[in-house]
C-alpha cells in the first residue's frame, strides 16, 4: 500500500507556508490553541521560563545606579543561545546598564521554516522574553521593519563569506557550490538578519554589541554589522571548560586572537604550582581521562609507550618520523585560517604527494578522532582518494582506531600542524612543529610558520637533514608549556553559566550569589569586560583588576 505520509506533510506544509503570509493566521492561533498550555517545538524556553522569576526578583530589590551605564544590545538566535543570552542579559542590567535582547526565534540553522511556524515560535518567545521587562528589553528581529533598502556593497560582501562559512560548517566541506540548499538558505536568512540588525541598530545607537561567536550564522551578521558602523562589539564563546569564556573586543572570539595576552606574560615564567598545574592536564590527556573542570575525553584509549605504538605501526628507528595532525573539517576553529594554502584539504594532499617520493622518511598521519561524531567528508576519503595504495613509509590513522596521540608525539622528529593543539603539544615534547594554518599559537616562539609553499617544502627537507639538529631547546620547551598554560588558564575567564550546562550552572550561581561579595571578586569583571570595558592582561597578570 502507497504511503501517504509524505504526501500529507507536504499538503500540511503548503497549508501553513499560505497561512504564514496571511495576516493574524498565528496570533489567532496562538491566542486560541497555544497561550497558557505550553509550546511542543524543538524551540523550548521552558527552563529559562522557570527561572524568570528569580531572575526579575533580584533585579527588582536590588536597583543599581550606574553613572557610566552603557545602551547594550546583546544577540541571540536558536533557543539554547537565547537563554543563555538571557542570562548575560540580565547580569549586564544587575550592573546598571540598558540592556536590549534582541534575537531570532529560530530551533535550526540548516533548514527553512514556514513562516506560520516561524511567527508562532516567536509569540511564543515574546510571551516568555517580556516577562525581562522592564529590566532587559527584549525584542524579535523578526518584528523589526528594515525597509526594502539594499545592503551596501561591502556588507552584502561580509553576508556571502558568513554564508559560506555556514556552508563549510554544516556539510564539513572546504568548496562551497552556491547551488547548493544550505548556501541559499543561509543567504537569504543572513541577509534579512543584516537587513534588520542595520536598521535597529542605527535607529537605537547601541553603545556595544555583545554577540557569541561571531564568526557564523546569525551571531556573525550582527557582528560584522556592528562592525560595519563602527559600533564596538565583544564575542564570546566556550570551550570544555565548565564556568570559563573566551572573550574578544573588537574581533572574532573563534579566532582566539592571544597576541595581548601573550605580550603580557611572556616574560613571567610559570610558577611551581602554576608548571604543575599544566603537566597535570596535560598527563591526563595522555592517559585519556577527564581533569577537573574539563569536559572533554581527548583521546579513545591511554598511552601504551612509544615501543609499542613504533611496533604497532611497523615504525623502524633508521628513518625520521613526520607526524601529520589533521583537524575536522569546517570546523569553526579552521574556517578563514589559509595562509598560502587554498585549503586544509589541498594541503594535506600536496603534502601527501611530497611524501610519496620520500622514502627515507616515514609519515604518520593521524586523522582526527572528533571526525567519528561528524557527518561530512572524511581526511580519510581525501587520502585514500589520492593514494589508493599507501606505499610502506606512509601510515594513516583513522578516527576510530585506538593509538593514542601522544604515543605519536613520543616517536615524531617533525610534526606538521594545520590549527590543532596537537602542534602546540608536540613543542612542548621538544618536537619541531610546522604550523600551517592561522592557529593561535602561530609565531609565539616556539613554532615554524613558513608562509609560501617554497618555504614550507624547504623547511620539511632542511628538518629530514637534521632531525636532531632542529630539536627544541629547552628555553623554546619551557615557552610553549608556559604559553599552553596561558591558553588554558588565563585566556578564558570566569564566568557563572557554560552554554552546556547553563541551568545546572545557574542552580548554583543565580543571581544573589554572582553579585554576592564573593562573587563579584569571582565573576563582576567577565561581565565588565563583555560590556566594553578594555580587557587588560597587564592588570590580569598584575592582580591588579579593578
Amino acid at each position: 500500500m502507497e504511503n501517504k505520509e509524505p504526501s500529507q506533510r507536504k499538503i500540511k506544509e503548503l497549508i501553513k507556508n499560505i497561512l504564514g503570509e496571511v495576516p493574524l493566521t498565528a496570533e489567532l492561533y496562538w491566542l486560541v490553541r497555544s497561550r497558557g498550555k505550553g509550546f511542543h517545538s524543538r524551540f523550548s524556553l521552558e527552563n529559562l521560563d522557570k527561572n524568570i522569576p528569580t531572575i526579575t526578583e533580584y533585579l527588582k530589590e536590588h536597583p543599581v545606579e550606574n553613572p557610566e551605564k552603557k545602551k547594550i544590545l546583546v544577540f541571540a538566535t536558536l533557543h539554547f543561545w537565547i537563554s543563555h543570552a538571557s542570562l548575560i542579559s540580565s547580569a549586564l542590567a544587575a550592573l546598571g546598564h540598558e540592556v536590549y535582547l534582541g534575537y531570532l526565534p529560530y530551533h535550526d540553522w540548516r533548514i527553512s521554516m514556514n513562516r506560520f511556524d516561524l511567527r508562532r515560535q516567536n509569540l511564543y518567545a515574546q510571551n516568555i522574553l517580556k516577562k525581562l521587562n522592564p529590566y532587559v528589553k527584549a525584542f524579535s528581529f523578526l518584528n523589526v521593519y528594515a525597509g526594502y533598502k539594499m545592503l551596501p556593497p561591502e556588507l552584502m560582501q561580509r553576508i556571502e563569506q558568513i554564508s559560506r562559512f555556514d556552508t563549510m560548517y554544516t556539510l564539513q566541506v572546504e568548496d562551497v557550490d552556491t547551488d547548493e540548499s544550505i548556501y541559499k538558505i543561509r543567504m537569504e536568512r543572513n541577509s534579512s538578519t543584516a537587513r534588520s540588525a542595520l536598521a535597529w541598530m542605527t535607529s537605537n545607537k547601541p553603545d556595544v554589541v555583545v554577540v557569541p561567536n561571531g564568526t557564523i550564522q546569525e551571531f556573525a551578521v550582527v557582528y560584522e554589522v556592528a562592525r560595519f558602523l563602527n559600533i564596538p562589539v565583544v564575542s564570546y564563546e566556550f570551550g570544555d571548560q565548565r564556568q570559563r569564556a573566551w572573550i574578544a573586543q573588537n574581533a572574532k572570539v573563534m579566532n582566539q586572537d592571544t597576541t595581548a595576552l601573550w605580550e603580557a606574560y611572556r616574560e613571567k615564567p610559570l610558577d611551581r604550582g602554576e608548571l604543575r598545574k599544566i603537566q597535570e592536564l596535560f598527563e591526563s590527556r595522555r592517559k585519556a581521562s577527564i581533569w577537573k573542570n574539563f569536559s572533554r575525553l581527548w583521546q579513545r584509549a591511554p598511552a601504551k609507550g612509544v615501543a609499542q605504538a613504533r611496533k604497532e605501526l611497523g615504525l623502524d628507528d633508521s628513518r625520521p618520523v613526520v607526524l601529520l595532525a589533521t583537524n575536522v573539517l569546517g570546523d569553526s576553529l579552521t574556517l578563514g585560517r589559509e595562509v598560502f594554502s587554498h585549503t586544509m584539504e589541498e594541503w594535506i594532499v600536496r603534502t601527501l604527494q611530497y611524501f610519496v617520493g620520500k622514502p627515507n622518511a616515514q609519515l604518520v598521519i593521524r586523522v582526527h578522532p572528533g571526525e567519528m561524531l561528524t557527518h561530512g567528508q572524511s581526511m580519510v576519503d581525501v587520502i585514500e582518494h589520492v593514494l589508493p595504495d599507501l606505499p610502506e613509509h606512509i601510515h594513516l590513522i583513522k578516527p576510530e582506531d585506538p593509538t593514542n596521540t601522544y604515543d605519536l608525539i613520543a616517536a615524531a622528529d617533525l610534526g606538521l600542524v594545520y590549527t590543532t593543539t596537537v602542534g602546540m603539544e608536540m613543542a612542548m615534547s621538544g618536537v619541531p612543529v610546522i604550523v600551517v594554518g592561522n592557529t593561535h599559537y602561530k609565531e609565539k616562539g616556539f613554532t615554524k610558520d613558513p608562509q609560501s609553499w617554497v618555504k614550507y617544502y624547504k623547511l620539511i627537507g632542511s628538518i629530514l637533514q637534521d632531525p636532531s639538529g632542529y630539536r627544541l631547546s629547552d628555553e623554546e620547551i619551557e615557552l610553549a608549556w608556559a604559553y599552553a598554560y596561558r591558553f588554558f588558564f588565563d585566556f578564558p575567564r570566569p564566568i557563572p553559566w557554560h552554554l552546556v550546562s547553563m541551568w545546572e550552572d545557574y542552580e548554583q550561581n543565580p543571581l544573589s550569589r554572582v553579585f554576592s561579595d564573593e562573587g563579584r571578586r569571582e565573576f563582576e569583571m567577565t561581565f565588565r569586560y563583555l560590556a566594553g570595558e578594555p580587557l587588560d592582561w597587564c592588570a590580569i597578570r598584575d592582580g591588579k583588576e579593578k
